[in-house]
């Protein structure tokens, strides 16, 4: 069964390739490469024994869009990871994440509408919520202002999936608002890699230790929380990536009980960043060079997830914790500096 992973060189992305590939799917990527390398499909051989087939083409480009599902008309599901993700990045260019994120998943939908039977998991986020009133957070919880645009691309990407389902009952979806991935595959075959200078606090950690970076920004202390810096629900990327699979599966076999779902990916325990400062210490068993500065523009207090709906409708739970996230994402760094 022909699966596209869009995005799928990408960190979440290619380690849901591999559990894709794991579980038995024929997976297609596309991806643009915009903050990836192609380098990464020898990763996911070397993992699985298996390259998946890859296109190299910008979602941006209707008509490339349009030729790929003419010649993969046998495409049974759609993962779509193929976004610009950087919260702060966005408050700067605005515009350029409504074009990649709002137009890239219209042009898709628009050719699973087309389809006889479509199944289509979205690469939602936890910043649809905002601050949140209360902690930790359900589905339920209302969806507020976004804190930036970013979040605001999430919030309507969701609203467009919803109101196309409503109209299309053949197409079957599921958005997945998961809370902040990190770690590598234990292969250390494939990681978080970002081009340029990262924007995600691991791999800003990682590549400090490194010695890539002169040291880490802790962005505040003055937040209201135990140690006044943010706290985050941080998953290990295989558990998200494994997530990803069950909810496909459970479309494919018709499992869903409407034909649009939400759910929350996390593991249900907030993590300040003073607290991954400590855990990425103790793994890697050296200091880490840090300074506290100014909050930065778009950033909320907290945000960790109640997992409940994933794991009672899902069968899914984080098994990796903090630690092994930590030490994954350190070996991963190691590995491609030592190259």
């Amino acid at each position: 069964m022909k699966i596209l992973v869009t995005g799928g060189l990408g960190f979440i992305g290619s380690h849901t390739v591999v559990e894709l590939q794991n579980e038995g799917y024929e997976v297609v990527i596309i991806d643009n490469c915009s903050n990836s390398s192609e380098d990464v499909l020898v990763g996911i051989e070397n993992i699985t024994g298996k390259k998946p087939f890859f296109e190299k083409i910008d979602l941006r480009d209707r008509k490339k869009v349009n030729d790929f599902f003419k010649k993969h008309s046998d495409v049974a599901g759609v993962i779509h990871f193929a976004a610009s993700k950087a919260v702060g990045e966005s408050v700067k260019i605005p515009l350029t994440y409504y074009e990649n994120n709002i137009g890239t998943l219209v042009y898709l939908l628009q050719e699973l509408q087309e389809k006889d039977d479509a199944n289509f998991i979205f690469s939602s986020s936890c910043t649809v919520y905002g601050q949140a009133d209360e902690l930790p957070i359900t589905e339920n919880a209302p969806v507020k202002t976004a804190e930036s645009p970013y979040g605001n691309t999430k919030q309507i990407g969701e609203e467009i999936i919803r109101d196309t389902c409503k109209v299309t009952p053949k197409l079957k979806a599921i958005a997945l608002r998961y809370f902040n991935p990190i770690g590598a595959h234990k292969s250390t075959e494939i990681g978080e890699l970002p081009l340029g200078v990262p924007q995600n606090l691991v791999p800003f950690i990682t590549q400090t230790a490194m010695g890539l970076r002169d040291k880490l920004s802790v962005f505040g202390d003055d937040y209201d929380t135990p140690d006044g810096t943010c706290i985050r629900d941080y998953i290990h990327v295989v558990d998200l990536a494994k997530a990803h699979v069950i909810a496909l599966t459970r479309l494919l076999k018709n499992k869903n009980k409407e034909n649009y779902e939400v759910f929350n990916l996390g593991t249900g325990t907030g993590s300040s960043v003073l607290e991954v400062i400590k855990s990425f210490e103790k793994v890697s068993e050296q200091s880490l060079n840090y300074a506290i500065v100014d909050r930065r523009e778009g950033d909320i207090t907290a945000a960790y997830a109640d997992t409940t709906l994933a794991n009672d409708e899902l069968g899914w739970k984080a098994e990796l914790d903090l630690d092994e996230a930590m030490r994954t994402a350190w070996k991963w760094e190691q590995k491609v500096r030592n190259k």
